[in-house]
């Protein structure tokens, strides 16, 4: 068998009809390591970790980088909150007000302007930097491979050049911020992004920012498609594949046709903004509404970039933490297929207030249709649920918290998908409940679940369980205190997005104040929890879950390209009916026999 040394074609490299002996007793002496092997000094594995071409390894930073974002955006949603405590302005006020002293303005109007900032820089952190790669560029990066048998990525070296282009376009992003951030609003609609402002420079970068975190999000999404294609171990077929990795798919298609549309748009908006060329600033003889249609043909698919990952994990805790055959395998693959091809026709429910009567009632339509596939999955994982063994461990209540968090997501979107309800409703804080139940409820409560579900397998170390648990504890309670009371707000008549409130509103928005502060004591034990892990936590065992899949078969953390020889799939992933899991005590995880029927004493 003729070898190479192209990092491209490593991954590749075994994945013929029959591999030699010789090769993979060559990759077991050079690779029986694991990916956090320190590689000489403290400068050397800097170098080593800055030019990897590891999967594994650029998963890992995608973490590191985007806990770091979610944890910039977190900071200024809770400065929002505590602004919003009162109805007058009180830490971005004016002289005399509380904490005015540090922030002052002359005026009430700037110090609004200036919560217009913090409320356009919360967004735009959250959902560019942060939800978009969160799943599929760390969890993603690591798993995908690891599950379908392959030793990396299609294409290391574009994986490489993918998380630099993230890495430049969050300073791009950033430098915005540091210059004094803008007041658009997170979606940049036009005409407060296209008309001349002192704030120029800083829109020209923030979306300049977006625009190459595009190409980020479209190499990877390539990658990941190829890899899937071309790079299955022998005896896996497409319905052989794990769950999560059909969610990764589907996404990686969302990704590469609908990121592109952004980028054209961001660009158009810099050569405005540059150059003066009128197309969607109606002073130039643009069109407004344009800049709407272009914008949210991606982001409403990006909804399903966030979610389609945070599905695919849900499909796999709860069959391993239930140790139950998934229900409707195929269904739950081709419903993630289908939410990634409908997502493409759903995005004018947005422009409900700006389009005429008949356009409304087509994409009111479509997007009840959506609602379907998904639906399909959520009936699927209770349907697994019913009568398994389920352990309550974290990983398993985060998903549990999510099948409630994101079905109020769902059901609170009909309403808003109704033309009758979302004209009273859009614009309000009804709008913003939704969106977090959706997006915070399904895509960060999954990623805790994944997080939880695969540490030991990451890092090699488990974290404290009752801890962790706490932590679930007070993020729930925390998120729906939070939360929910931003419906009642809604309702009501309170809008989205305003610095001061009348006074009747008061009590509410301090109750969602009080959980947005449980929420980030949540998230802070769940930090101390994972650091305290890696310095001190106990050597994790390679399948603690008792898992069928193939990144269950490596060691904990797993070796330099995975595996010591070629994986070969000799039984489905979820066969817990037929399968002890490999590397595990088999009495640990044998399904406990039903109850015997006695007849009936004479």
């Amino acid at each position: 068998m003729t070898t190479t040394n192209d990092p491209d074609m490593i991954a590749n490299e075994g994945h013929g009809a029959s591999p030699g002996a010789s090769n993979g007793a060559l990759h077991d002496a050079h690779h029986d390591v694991s990916y956090l092997t320190p590689k000489g000094g403290f400068w050397a594995t800097v170098w080593d970790w800055a030019t990897t071409i590891d999967h594994e390894k650029i998963g890992v930073m995608y973490l590191c980088a985007i806990l770091f974002m979610f944890f910039l955006g977190g900071m200024l949603a809770l400065l929002i909150r505590l602004e919003l405590w009162v109805p007058n302005t009180v830490i971005i006020g004016v002289e005399g007000d509380f904490l005015g002293r540090f922030i002052k303005h002359d005026s009430l109007a700037e110090a609004g302007n200036t919560f217009n900032r913090v409320m356009t820089l919360h967004g735009a952190i959250m959902v560019f930097l942060f939800i978009i790669p969160s799943i599929p560029a760390a969890l993603g990066n690591f798993f995908l491979p690891l599950m379908i048998g392959a030793k990396d990525v299609a294409f290391p070296r574009l994986n490489l050049l993918s998380w630099y282009i993230y890495v430049f376009g969050a300073i791009f992003a950033v430098s915005a911020i540091l210059l004094g951030g803008v007041d658009t609003g997170w979606t940049f609609y036009t005409p407060y992004s296209s008309a001349v402002a002192a704030d120029h420079a800083n829109i020209v970068l923030m979306v300049l920012g977006v625009f190459i975190l595009g190409f980020s999000s479209i190499f990877t999404g390539l990658n990941f498609v190829v890899t899937v294609h071309k790079l299955r171990c022998p005896g896996m077929g497409w319905f052989d594949m794990p769950l999560f990795v059909w969610a990764i798919y589907a996404t990686a298609i969302i990704q590469v046709l609908a990121t592109p549309v952004i980028g054209i748009t961001t660009l158009l908006l810099v050569f405005e903004r540059l150059f003066g060329i009128g197309i969607f600033d109606p002073n130039l003889g643009g069109d407004p509404v344009l800049f709407q249609h272009f914008f949210w043909f991606y982001s409403h698919p990006v909804v399903y970039i966030m979610i389609l990952p945070a599905m695919g994990i849900i499909s796999e805790v709860i069959p391993i933490h239930s140790r139950k055959r998934i229900f409707g395998y195929r269904a739950i693959a081709f419903s993630s297929l289908a939410i990634a091809a409908i997502a493409f026709l759903v995005w004018g429910h947005h422009l409900f207030a700006a389009e005429g009567p008949l356009v409304a009632v087509l994409f009111s339509a479509l997007t009840f249709l959506v609602a379907i596939p998904t639906a399909v999955k959520v009936f699927n994982w209770i349907s697994t649920l019913y009568k398994g063994s389920i352990r309550l461990d974290t990983a398993m209540l985060y998903t549990l918290a999510f099948l409630w968090t994101f079905s109020v997501g769902g059901l609170t979107g009909l309403p808003l998908a109704t033309l009758a309800t979302n004209l009273q409703l859009h614009d309000t804080y009804f709008v913003v409940a939704h969106f977090h139940y959706t997006m915070f409820g399904g895509t960060v409560i999954a990623l805790l679940s994944g997080l939880h579900h695969w540490w030991g397998k990451m890092f090699g170390r488990e974290y404290a369980e009752r801890p962790a648990q706490i932590g679930f504890w007070l993020v729930f309670i925390g998120f729906n205190l939070t939360f929910l009371t931003q419906f009642i707000l809604g309702i009501h008549g309170m809008p989205r997005r305003y610095a001061s409130y009348v006074p009747e509103f008061q009590q509410l928005h301090q109750i969602s104040t009080i959980g947005s502060v449980i929420l980030a004591s949540g998230f802070l034990l769940h930090l101390l929890v994972f650091v305290h892990s890696l310095v001190a936590g106990p050597k994790a065992k390679p399948n603690k879950w008792g898992g069928l899949t193939l990144e269950w078969e490596t060691s904990s953390p797993p070796i330099e390209h995975n595996f010591h020889h070629e994986p070969l799939v000799k039984h489905g992933p979820y066969d817990f009916d037929d399968f002890v899991p490999p590397q595990c005590d088999p009495d640990e995880f044998a399904r406990p026999d039903p109850p015997q029927e006695h007849p009936p004493t004479p």
